[in-house]
């Protein structure tokens, strides 16, 4: 039968074949199949969310912060359910799943507070008028969100869409749409219905929703996706947020320590097996200390493949485009000298992976690999690495490890991204954002000025009719500066 949106608190019931088959990463087994939506289910979301959109707009901010703290309280509640879907669906480790939720329960928080107090200006104008702006939110969102920290990256969007006051479509990946649909099955409950909406289904249902008569849609994912998204918005005129691929760089200067830098580097290449959008994904080491930080990093590699701490790739389709670079870079003359290689048995396994010998040309070196993957380059100076690191097509992020202040300086000034983090691969304080660059993305992700980009400015002037014909002319004011 065809799938249909309901306006139920439920959310969108999807209901069509054939459906997304998913494996389990770890064993390769087939563990269940998700129904697809068709273009009449993404024609009745898209019309369910426009009916509800004036009434949910017009709801007090107080009450829709209200909402979003019954909805962060829901996903708290169901963390154990959702990290075990987390876990099964992409090979997450569970407690790096919880974590992730609890860090999407904070968030949901985060815009319950925010949301109420977000304001336009005044302003100066003449002194007996009234001159200010009013955010309104931009009608229909469309949240197409990824798979690698599923509901942390969802909420974050989610959140923010709600509270200032936009209805919300959201379509998980499609790596992992059961979690996705009990997403949407946890926090659906604690809003009006209509209000917040969830469609499943792949690229086909993604470009559907993307071309829809919708007023904003957000995107986290793959830069090719996002340049289609991007191309279709203008088509449309909606508003477009994108935080897309990136091929983050590491800058190692001469001046630190190499194995607590090597230690950085494991942390941003290897965690979550390299799939995180602003992973470390290439390496650029000063000449001085170049031996002794390979050295150090080839053992953190190892002691991961030992121990068995590198989760697999989301599937076996990742775990062939992260061998593939690998498998160029060797070609060119790089040197595997932990991982590399193809692990036997079931399952999309990938070991820690430290390329050295590399250079400008290979896929490792300009791509977004997201894999377990540390590329390396010897540079002979700062400035040869900066001007290394200043290069390629994305834009996300990159990090410096350097104790001397001029570098640093001078990195912060010349890197051509969002994100520079000096001295710590990951971290930050909390509601932080930023603006990719290039074909990393375009808008604000995350933090307060998220809320900007989920609401449109109207400007306000108003000022007092002139008085009626035979009425006292004179003002309360002038008349108060009568001697």
């Amino acid at each position: 039968m065809p799938t249909t949106a309901t306006e139920t608190t439920a959310g969108t019931e999807t209901i069509e074949g054939p459906g997304i088959t998913i494996q389990d990463p770890r064993t390769g087994e087939v563990l269940w199949t998700v129904p697809e939506a068709g273009p009449d289910a993404v024609n009745d979301a898209v019309s369910v969310a426009r009916r509800a959109a004036p009434g949910w707009a017009a709801t007090a901010p107080a009450e829709r912060g209200a909402a979003l703290r019954a909805a962060a309280k829901a996903l708290d509640a169901a963390a154990p359910e959702l990290a075990g879907l987390n876990a099964s669906e992409t090979g997450r480790p569970e407690n790096e799943a919880l974590a992730g939720i609890a860090a999407a329960v904070s968030t949901l928080e985060q815009y319950a507070e925010l949301g109420p107090v977000h304001r336009g200006h005044s302003l100066r104008g003449n002194r007996l008028a009234a001159d200010y702006t009013v955010a309104e939110p931009r009608g229909v969102a469309v949240l197409l969100t990824p798979w690698n920290d599923p509901v942390a990256v969802a909420c974050g969007l989610i959140g923010a869409a709600l509270v200032t006051g936009n209805t919300v479509i959201h379509k998980p990946s499609e790596r992992c749409p059961r979690l996705g649909e009990a997403l949407g099955e946890v926090l659906a409950p604690a809003f009006p219905a209509g209000v917040f909406l969830t469609v499943s289904g792949g690229a086909a249902v993604g470009a559907a929703l993307s071309e829809a008569e919708v007023n904003v849609i957000a995107h986290v994912g793959s830069s090719a996706s996002g340049a289609r998204i991007a191309r279709a918005g203008a088509l449309t005129g909606a508003h477009v947020l994108r935080e897309n691929g990136g091929n983050d760089p590491l800058l190692v200067d001469r001046d630190v320590d190499p194995a607590w830098a090597a230690g950085q580097a494991a942390i941003g290449a290897f965690s979550n097996s390299g799939q995180i959008c602003t992973s470390v994904e290439r390496i650029y080491v000063h000449k001085d200390i170049a031996t002794e930080f390979s050295k150090a990093l080839e053992a953190e590699a190892a002691i991961r493949n030992t121990n068995g701490t590198v989760a697999p790739l989301v599937d076996l389709r990742m775990r062939d485009t992260v061998h593939a670079h690998v498998a160029d870079a060797l070609a060119q003359g790089a040197r595997a000298v932990e991982g590399g290689a193809v692990p036997d048995g079931p399952g999309s396994f990938y070991p820690a992976t430290v390329l050295l010998d590399c250079t400008e040309g290979m896929q490792v070196m300009t791509e977004e690999t997201f894999g377990p993957v540390a590329p390396v380059q010897v540079v002979d100076t700062f400035d040869d690495g900066l001007r290394l690191a200043c290069s390629g097509r994305y834009g996300l992020a990159a990090t410096v490890l350097s104790s001397n202040i001029a570098h640093i300086q001078q990195a912060v000034a010349a890197l051509p991204v969002g994100t520079v983090k000096v001295n710590a691969v990951f971290g930050g304080a909390p509601g932080g954002a930023a603006q990719p660059r290039s074909e990393s993305g375009a808008g604000f992700g995350y933090g307060p000025e998220l809320l900007d980009e989920f609401t449109q400015v109207k400007v306000v002037h108003i000022e007092a009719p002139p008085a009626p014909r035979g009425a006292e002319t004179g003002s309360i004011v002038e008349e108060q500066d009568l001697p």
